[in-house]
């Protein structure tokens, strides 16, 4: 079954159902994704209703049990990032790619935009203000956002410390991350074992955690003292950089500002080293 039928069959259920019944089917048409990762127990405390509900809503759908409609939920989510499945529908549904990706980019744009709060991103600058070091995480594609943050951190001259597979593992290199510290990390679907256990391991040393991710059902999210949302769909490969990226630019941009003085003479310095001959060509603009 894939994501159209999931909705189509949970629609054509709702209208006839009870009350209780009909606000579970509402959320998890509203929240698939979110429900998909989260266990039967979470979601009854979500949804103030008991676990026997959920159970009862899932037969009424024409599922087995809330088991069997979770891995459904599942699926139709993995169906969403997995690019065979993406570029397979693409391929069936003939669609105008270039035009296809333009609309859902201006989309990723907005989404994310709208997902933005300005107290959040108060929370963040005084949270870089005050860390003794920033440590930027990210896996896979999600480390070309976490590398972007860090390097805007460092022409800050916010001590800052990217953190991604190598000599050794996340959950290793997280060790280093305590009490005073902020861990800045980027969780794209799909979600990652070691980067939640990695985050996990950096909060119990005392760290706080700011998350960058797609959704609040990302298991990153349950570390976090602050979260930010971003819109990542595209029709062909796993997840867009154009939200994430675009999130980053807003987020160091306003720092920057809040900084100050001290982000002017960073980058007064940085800039310094656009005029080595060694490594620029002058004639060509210098900016980073």
């Amino acid at each position: 079954m894939d994501s159209s039928q999931l909705q189509a069959l949970l629609r054509s259920k709702v209208e006839t159902m009870p009350n209780k019944a009909r606000r579970v089917v509402e959320y998890l048409l509203a929240n698939a994704r979110e429900a998909a990762f989260l266990s039967i127990g979470e979601v009854a405390e979500k949804l103030n209703v008991s676990k026997a509900q959920l159970v009862r809503v899932s037969r009424m759908v024409g599922f087995d049990g809330y088991a069997a409609l979770k891995e459904a939920l599942q699926d139709t989510v993995l169906e969403q990032v997995n690019p065979a499945a993406l570029l397979g529908r693409i391929m069936k549904n003939r669609q105008d790619l270039p035009e296809e990706i333009l609309r859902l980019e201006h989309a990723n744009l907005d989404d994310t935009w709208n997902q933005l709060q300005p107290e959040k991103i108060v929370a963040f600058c005084e949270m870089m203000k005050e860390a003794r070091m920033v440590y930027c995480m990210g896996w896979g594609i999600s480390s070309i956002v976490a590398e972007s943050l860090f390097t805007r951190l460092l022409e800050m001259g916010i001590r800052s410390a990217l953190m991604k597979r190598g000599s050794l593992a996340l959950i290793e290199q997280a060790r280093a991350v305590t009490a005073g510290d902020v861990l800045l990390v980027c969780e794209l679907p799909s979600y990652v074992i070691e980067v939640t256990e990695s985050v996990q391991k950096a909060a119990s040393n005392g760290a706080s955690v700011i998350t960058l991710t797609d959704s609040p059902a990302a298991p990153v999210c349950q570390s976090s003292t602050l979260s930010f949302f971003v819109s990542d769909t595209t029709p062909t490969f796993g997840s867009s950089l154009v939200g994430p990226v675009f999130l980053v630019h807003i987020l160091t941009s306003v720092l920057a500002v809040n900084l100050g003085e001290s982000a002017r003479a960073a980058l007064q310095d940085q800039e310094m080293g656009l005029h080595d001959e060694r490594i620029y060509h002058p004639a060509y603009g210098l900016r980073y």
